[in-house]
């Protein structure tokens, strides 16, 4: 885990564990190179603060230190923000606009998230990489920039290369050098030393005196715990229990919020589902089909897959509420398996 002491110096580092010093160093030593640097690590682990360490632990340090979720937008927005645009260039681009590339010229650009980019936009950032340039939306100016990109991801890239989901040629340039983190389960030493960090400004900040510490069950509960959500899930968990505790010493946590008697599910009951499977014998195309294969009547086998397809995809949309990582997660596929079959089917708005 790392603090931020100010703006303009590097994250300060908390941990004494032997697998949390080697990322220390490893992180000492590709930091001064101006090369790109791909970070991996499962969520929760601090990428973006490790990101903010590369940079201010390099020659840049004195340049802009940007940031942008590349999953936090849709593909048109991703490039207008990260190549910027002219005036006209999109309904609603009224004026000229710098996207992050240009502002981040002379320091450090960092991509979180990258695996979930296009190919397409995935492509122009390969061109920045290797050739320092590249075009705003709707110009045909080249501009030249000096940036440090410094990438993060939680997904296998490598694995996605070889499904041709991510360009295998801009992994190869990203991957100079890959620090990966270490999950927090894997830092046993480090668990109660973080937990008491959090706790101590936890009491400061809700105006309490001092931290009383941690039962001796309590300690125990935290380093079995697996953490699946790593520091970001300690953090939460430990500043929870101190609220909760009214600054006292901590004899209990809640490790998962959502735990309750009336916790909402959006898991349908048994019942109802074998009521909506009867009603679908009764109405459904399926069944029409199914007679029809019974009467020996030829059906166009791929159009019918293609409808039950899309039905399937335009109702776990409509249940996310159009989020895709939801409706993946309904779906049972990846976020890249779905934006693959939401392209094949012109279902991406």
């Amino acid at each position: 885990m790392t603090i931020m002491a100010n703006q303009n110096s590097a994250p300060r580092m908390i941990g004494e564990s032997s697998c949390f010093l080697e990322m220390q160093e490893h992180i000492s030593l590709v930091a001064p190179l101006n090369k790109p640097v791909l970070i991996v690590g499962e969520r929760g682990t601090g990428k973006e603060l490790i990101a903010a360490r590369l940079h201010f632990l390099s020659h840049r340090w004195e340049g802009s230190f940007l940031k942008i979720n590349c999953a936090a937008m849709s593909e048109t927005l991703l490039e207008a923000q990260l190549f910027g645009h002219e005036a006209g260039a999109y309904t609603g681009a009224t004026k000229q606009r710098k996207g992050y590339f240009e502002r981040a010229n002379g320091g450090t650009l960092f991509l979180d998230e990258l695996a979930n980019t296009d190919l397409s936009v995935q492509e122009k950032i390969l061109r920045v990489i290797e050739y320092g340039e590249f075009e705003r939306l709707g110009g045909n100016e080249t501009i030249q920039v000096d940036v440090r990109i410094v990438a993060a991801t939680n997904e296998d890239l490598p694995d996605l290369a070889r499904q041709h989901r991510f360009r295998e040629d801009l992994l190869d340039r990203l991957a100079f050098d890959v620090v990966t983190l270490p999950p927090l389960r894997e830092r046993g030493e480090d668990i109660l030393i973080l937990a008491e960090h959090f706790a101590v400004g936890m009491v400061k900040e809700i105006g309490g005196d001092f931290f009383s510490g941690f039962s001796e069950k309590v300690a125990k509960s935290l380093c079995n715990y697996p953490w699946p959500g790593n520091i970001r899930e300690l953090k939460n968990v430990i500043e929870r229990a101190v609220y909760q505790n009214a600054g006292g010493s901590i004899t209990r946590l809640v490790f998962n919020p959502f735990d309750s008697p009336y916790r909402l599910s959006n898991k349908m009951p048994v019942s109802m589902i074998e009521t909506s499977s009867q009603l679908s014998d009764e109405r459904g195309a399926s069944v029409e089909l199914a007679r029809d294969v019974a009467r020996g009547a030829a059906i166009d086998f791929k159009t019918e897959v293609q409808k039950f397809e899309i039905g399937l995809l335009k109702q776990a949309m409509e249940q996310s509420q159009f989020n895709q990582k939801k409706a993946a997660e309904i779906l049972g596929l990846s976020y890249h398996q779905l934006r693959g079959y939401l392209r094949k089917y012109e279902l991406l708005s």
